[in-house]
């Protein structure tokens, strides 16, 4: 929940859905929005794939899926899974088998669409191998790949059609008594994902997973999952989010918490407030604010930074940060601490001073939330 009681017009109420564990991860029920991304290594190479995984992992993934296509894939789940430090979800499509190989492979969830496994029997061996291995299903619907039937009812992809299958889905798995799932309605057309994603939500109270799929490149496929995701979020709709980026995971998993940061749902590492620069700015605010981010990346706990050029709302937007910068004249700026006006700073050395006063800040949250932790 994210609630500001002194500016309630930022207040999210989200959803209320059922609690499921992937792994050791809960997923809805008011837990944390989790992150996730996928690997694009071939399965079959182990040390690619896992090393691919601990990078997604060190930029804040919570959990990682990983495609098996095939019985050598499904042989390598076995090392994946016990080497990453977190839970794996198996990609499966249409072959039962591999679904029940990920499972006892130890894979914390199985990404499925059990309409798409085949008969009923070959349905429950699935369901019964999550079951034994107490592996979760995330029920994956897309607009893409819909049954027939329903492209014949409806007569193209839409929200009702993607909704239509995602709640038949469900009723497969509950049916079996089975009801440790989450479940997607994804599109690359972000009216339709946003007006499926909707409806889905009236429709069931399972954790939902949010995404908008083959959303593009990085500029390109960040702007419409930004779009996509972040209006279902300010709605309270979602509980793990993947943004599907033709681009590195790690990138997947930074615009991630760039958008839940940006709507005050989970923070992680330094929020950096900057302004665009004109010809007022007293330093080079694009060049620094480029190389902050890099010197910055390896801080994990949540704070504010504002990098403004000049002082027409440098003071203002530092006010509401922990630590900010404001260009000012004869190659100087103000630093700023917990909103307060500290010091003087040169332009020559900032980058230094900066980096110095934000690990201080982080080091004092992080050691203030530990001591409020063991109270």
């Amino acid at each position: 929940m994210s609630l500001n009681h002194i500016r309630p017009w930022r207040n999210i109420y989200r959803r209320e859905s059922r609690q499921i564990m992937v792994g050791n991860v809960p997923v809805g029920g008011g837990a944390p929005i989790t992150v996730q991304t996928m690997t694009n290594t071939l399965t079959t190479d182990v040390a690619g794939t896992l090393a691919q995984i601990n990078a997604a992992t060190d930029a804040g993934a919570d959990i990682v899926r990983v495609s098996v296509p095939d019985e050598d894939s499904a042989r390598a789940m076995k090392e994946i899974c016990a080497n990453s430090p977190v839970p794996i979800v198996a990609d499966i499509h249409f072959h039962y088998k591999r679904g029940i190989e990920a499972a006892e492979a130890g894979a914390a969830c199985l990404r499925i669409n059990p309409g798409n496994i085949g008969s009923e029997a070959r349905v429950k061996e699935v369901i019964r191998a999550a079951r034994d291995n107490n592996c979760s299903i995330r029920i994956g619907v897309n607009a893409g790949s819909l049954e027939k039937h329903l492209l014949d009812k409806y007569g193209e992809p839409t929200p009702d059609a993607m909704v239509e299958s995602g709640l038949d889905h469900i009723k497969i798995l509950q049916d079996n008594d089975f009801h440790e799932f989450k479940i997607s309605c994804k599109a690359s057309d972000v009216f339709m994902a946003a007006a499926a994603y909707q409806k889905l939500a009236e429709a069931t109270d399972a954790p939902i997973h949010l995404g908008i799929t083959e959303a593009g490149g990085l500029t390109s496929g960040t702007i419409k999952s930004a779009i996509g995701l972040g209006n279902l979020l300010w709605m309270g709709i979602g509980d793990t989010i993947r943004v599907s980026l033709s681009a590195d995971p790690v990138e997947e998993i930074k615009v991630g918490y760039e958008i839940l940061k940006s709507l005050g749902l989970r923070h992680r590492g330094v929020n950096i407030i900057s302004c665009p620069s004109c010809a007022r700015q007293g330093f080079d605010v694009i060049k620094t604010v480029e190389i902050l981010e890099d010197r910055l990346s390896h801080i994990k706990t949540p704070m504010s930074l504002s990098i403004i050029g000049c002082v027409v709302n440098g003071p203002g937007e530092a006010l509401m940060t922990d630590v900010g910068f404001t260009g000012g004249g004869n190659g100087a700026g103000m630093v700023y601490l917990a909103g307060k006006q500290s010091h003087k700073q040169s332009n020559a050395d900032m980058i230094e001073h900066i980096v110095e006063q934000v690990e201080k800040k982080a080091e004092e949250l992080a050691a203030a939330e530990a001591t409020e932790a063991a109270e």
